[in-house]
């Protein structure tokens, strides 16, 4: 009866031959083409794209594709031990090699090629950037991608979440969304909107008094709501209350401004606040460190000036309610 050739045996035959062994030493560290190969060992395509694919048949390197080409690299972590203690061996042997030696200029050079195209591109396009990226990816796609500094673990209140577009985007990134809004209609588009979204709960209830419970979150934000509430101290007070110790508030509101149309037109309270205003409502609700920022304003925009406005409970604290 035939007994089947042992492993190692198949894995020698693989690295017996030198430019094999040669490919597999710039494929161990880099992901390379096939014609980026072809230049640094200086052979022909069909040369090595043959070794390529004996080198792939017996499961030394990988392929993946992108764009119109292949990247090839080497499958290290997925080979058995004898292959990886062989391989150590052989890449010791045939790194002191003045062929190797050649190839690893070459490879840098190569590499060197790469980086020279793309400073070329950002040097021609340094003017228009970005309005090609905005042509590309949209204009804010990275403010939903900086939803990602809240830590996984988190509950976070999105409190007056409006139609739920705070709640959508902080949902991917975060343990659970406490969604709250005072308007039957609001919630009904925030179901709309985040029905794919299993992490988020929508409650209906007013700022001055949360249906939260003491010490739940870890983060809250109100964007662009603090203006529609009566008593925004109140307001900030409750938040305060359903913060966990160091827990952070995060407030998104309009700058002061003289557009008294906007009580008549969308229910505005208040006309803005000031820093000051800001701060001492913070502080007075028991927050600290209290951080106030202008933001840039949007060239497409129309509205009054923003500012967004940070403070965190203390590490132990006692909430401030407003009678």
């Amino acid at each position: 009866m035939k007994s089947s050739a042992p492993a190692i045996l198949d894995h020698l035959a693989s690295l017996a031959d030198t430019t094999r062994s040669r490919i597999l030493l710039l494929l161990d560290r880099h992901e390379l083409t096939v014609s980026e190969l072809c230049g640094i060992v200086q052979l022909p395509q069909s040369t090595v794209s043959r070794h390529l694919k004996a080198l792939a048949d017996s499961g030394w390197v990988a392929a993946r594709a992108e764009g119109t080409s292949n990247l090839y690299t080497m499958t290290r972590d997925d080979l058995d031990p004898s292959a990886r203690r062989l391989w150590l061996l052989v890449r010791e042997q045939v790194g002191s090699s003045p062929a190797s030696a050649q190839d690893q200029r070459r490879l840098q050079a190569a590499l060197a090629e790469r980086r020279t195209k793309s400073q070329e591109f950002f040097s021609s396009s340094a003017g228009q950037w970005d309005r090609v990226r905005d042509d590309l990816f949209g204009d804010r796609f990275h403010l939903a991608a900086l939803a990602a500094l809240a830590d996984a673990t988190w509950t976070v209140g999105d409190l007056g979440c409006g139609t739920g577009q705070v709640s959508a985007a902080l949902a991917p990134f975060v343990t659970r969304v406490i969604a709250v809004d005072a308007s039957a209609a609001m919630l009904q588009a925030s179901k709309k909107r985040l029905s794919n979204f299993d992490n988020v709960e929508l409650r209906r209830g007013e700022l001055e008094a949360l249906p939260i419970d003491d010490g739940r979150l870890d983060a809250a934000t109100l964007m662009l709501v603090l203006h529609h509430v009566p008593e925004p101290e109140r307001a900030l007070a409750d938040v305060a209350r359903v913060l966990k110790p160091r827990g952070r508030a995060i407030v998104v509101d309009m700058l002061p401004h003289d557009r008294d149309s906007y009580r008549q037109q969308m229910g505005h309270v208040w006309l803005g606040f000031s820093d000051e205003h800001v701060r001492r409502m913070f502080q007075e609700a028991g927050f600290e460190d209290v951080r106030i920022v202008s933001l840039p304003p949007d060239a497409k925009s129309k509205g009054p000036g923003l500012f967004v406005a940070t403070a965190t409970t203390p590490r132990k604290h006692e909430t401030t309610k407003t009678d």
